[in-house]
């Protein structure tokens, strides 16, 4: 069975084109030929089926009418960055499509948040700038206008800690549904495999194209068995050391293998002295899920601000009560140090207080590796000198890219596979 050409498009639309990426990694890399060949075939081997399950065999699921904040919540407390969506309208559903809205995750709340920033923004536009104001314009379907949305981390900073009570407090905000987020906010493509798919097409579809995670279902049946996130698979790499195969590409400088993969000149950062909504806006301008903090002209590192930080301005809106217009503005140093003498951060065991992971250009990938799985984080920065200047940034998503490449047309019989299971119909690889 081949999917409708039209269901083809969608499918294909909802995956990131990352050919540029990938091509610019392929071209700085130095490893053998034969060898990245070799790996990538052997993962083609490997099933699915045999990575390992998530913790306590049991994939979290939020129905879809859970409100934004007990969401969040339910992420915050299960250390996840992401969940599958389940239709509270499905009665007994028999297919993907019918059981599942799609994924929420962190990047989906930050647009929100920011969306309701911008009608901050309008707000303070036309002088209704109280947090029934806002709710009031949103409720009345005001849009931010062009040229005022740049602006929306300041003028919500200008409403002070009404922004954020606003967001937890008020209508239309506080009725807000995950339902509702998950449909307008696709940052997060719902794309299965099936147990008997190959490691490759996961490692594929987490590296080039940037998924965050990807679901294990069985065949015929509509439920999640697995969740795949990036962490995981570079956790497993880490488990692979005393292998050859690892051991011989874990030895190698970073600059063998092309990494950092972006210039000095492509790191994005904030300022320790930028507002916080400031850094989230950046994050979602440039589709990325942190950024360094820095301070001076010579980019020193003095912190790391991820989007999973975006729940402590909505579980714990009281440690930032003493931000507002009349006093001093939140800025990202702030948000650091509230939070780091405050709460621990649930994300990696380490106060937010903490410096973030770096290395030196020259370490080696395995070092890199070692340092990205222990510390469960998503990016390491890669400093240099003796004020630790921020060079480059490496994630997750590099370090996957390191073992492996694209066969020719290989992704064009798994967009088919996707869709006849999301059409409810049986898919085998």
């Amino acid at each position: 069975m081949k999917p409708r050409r039209g269901a083809e498009a969608e499918m294909t639309s909802k995956i990131p084109n990352n050919d540029a990426y990938f091509e610019a990694i392929e071209s700085k890399k130095k490893l053998p030929l034969l060898l990245q060949e070799s790996l990538t075939a052997a993962f083609a081997q490997i099933p699915v089926s045999s990575f390992p399950d998530v913790p306590r065999g049991q994939v979290i699921e939020i129905p879809g009418d859970t409100s934004v904040l007990d969401a969040v919540r339910i992420l915050s407390e299960n250390n996840i960055m992401a969940a599958p969506v389940t239709n509270p309208d499905a009665e007994t559903p028999t297919d993907l499509r019918g059981r599942y809205l799609g994924i929420i995750d962190y990047a989906a709340v930050i647009l929100w948040v920011l969306e309701n920033a911008e009608l901050a923004a309008a707000a303070l536009a036309v002088g209704s700038a109280t947090a029934a104001g806002v709710g009031t314009a949103a409720a009345g379907g005001m849009a931010a206008e062009r040229g005022v949305a740049k602006d929306a981390p300041v003028a919500a900073d200008h409403l002070g800690v009404d922004f954020y009570k606003v967001l937890l407090e008020e209508e239309p905000f506080k009725s807000t549904t995950v339902k509702s987020i998950v449909q307008t906010y696709r940052w997060a493509p719902f794309l299965p495999v099936v147990l008997d798919s190959s490691m490759l097409t996961v490692l594929l579809l987490l590296s080039k194209y940037r998924l965050r995670n990807v679901p294990v279902v069985e065949p015929d049946k509509p439920v999640i068995r697995n969740f795949i996130t990036q962490t995981a698979i570079v956790q497993g790499l880490r488990q692979c050391e005393g292998r050859d195969w690892f051991d011989c590409i874990a030895a190698l400088p970073l600059s063998d293998l092309g990494l950092p993969f972006m210039s000095y000149d492509e790191v994005v950062s904030i300022n320790s002295d930028d507002l916080i909504l400031e850094a989230f806006k950046r994050m979602r301008d440039n589709r990325i899920g942190g950024l360094p903090v820095i301070e001076g002209p010579k980019r020193k590192l003095v912190g790391n601000v991820s989007i999973r930080h975006i729940r402590f301005l909505l579980l714990r809106p009281d440690l930032f009560s003493n931000f507002s217009w009349f006093n001093r503005q939140l800025t990202v140093m702030d948000f650091i140090k509230t939070i780091g003498s405050s709460v621990q951060d649930s994300g990696n065991g380490n106060s937010m207080a903490a410096p973030p992971p770096t290395c030196a250009p020259d370490a080696t990938l395995g070092s890199v590796i070692d340092s990205l799985a222990s510390n469960s984080v998503h990016r390491i920065y890669v400093v240099e000198g003796d004020d630790c200047e921020v060079v480059g940034v490496v994630t997750l998503r590099d370090v996957i890219s390191c073992f492996i490449n694209e066969p020719p047309n290989y992704f064009d019989n798994y967009l088919g596979l996707a869709m006849e299971m999301l059409d409810g119909g049986t898919a085998k690889t």
